[in-house]
């Protein structure tokens, strides 16, 4: 996992320049990003999962965005704003999760503590809205990066249903339409539970 953790402040490094984005990647070392999950059991359910998880985001963004604009994909969108809807999109998970035990029978039948993860929320506010909320507090989005981020869920956000909202997102803003694709291809695609 501390390959995904240096790759991150790689690319992070590499393309976020805006002002707030020092003391943003502060806060990240400083709270449990690099050692949380990326989700209790459906994708990266494991301690770094959900730094590994925003890496791999990140890698699958930049293909779609290549096989959909071609070389020429940063006259769609920046290298920075890449970054920032990837590496970020689920700043909302920061402090979300807290390991508990749980009983469960091994192979021979007998009954054994083992650890697990559940949500602990210190902080519900959502979860898109909520990382956009806790990104703006350190720094500016632009209206693709905030569009992108609050709604990478798609049609998973409870906000979603019933509701023509997402459609008419994904038709005016293309890249939170390809980054939802990015976000789900690397969970099902790149990510063991």
């Amino acid at each position: 996992m501390e390959d995904f953790k240096q790759e991150f402040l790689d690319i992070f490094y590499d393309n976020i320049e805006r002002e707030g984005a020092e003391k943003l990647l502060e806060w990240l070392e400083r709270s449990d990003f690099f050692t949380a999950p990326a989700s209790t059991r459906h994708h990266s359910c494991q301690a770094g999962g959900l730094c590994m998880h925003s890496v791999l985001v990140y890698r699958r963004f930049l293909r779609i965005l290549e096989g959909e604009y071609g070389k020429d994909w940063e006259k769609k969108i920046s290298k920075e704003s890449v970054a920032v809807i990837a590496l970020l999109h689920d700043v909302c998970k920061v402090g979300y999760y807290a390991v508990d035990t749980k009983n469960v029978k091994d192979e021979h039948g007998v009954w054994q503590q083992v650890p697990y993860y559940r949500v602990e929320d210190s902080l519900p506010y959502g979860h898109g809205e909520k990382s956009v909320y806790i990104i703006s507090s350190f720094m500016k989005l632009t209206r693709d990066e905030a569009m992108a981020i609050n709604w990478h869920m798609g049609a998973f956000d409870e906000r979603a249903k019933n509701s023509h909202v997402l459609s008419q997102v994904f038709r005016n803003y293309p890249i939170s339409f390809l980054f939802h694709i990015a976000d789900f291809e690397s969970t099902y695609l790149d990510e063991k539970i």
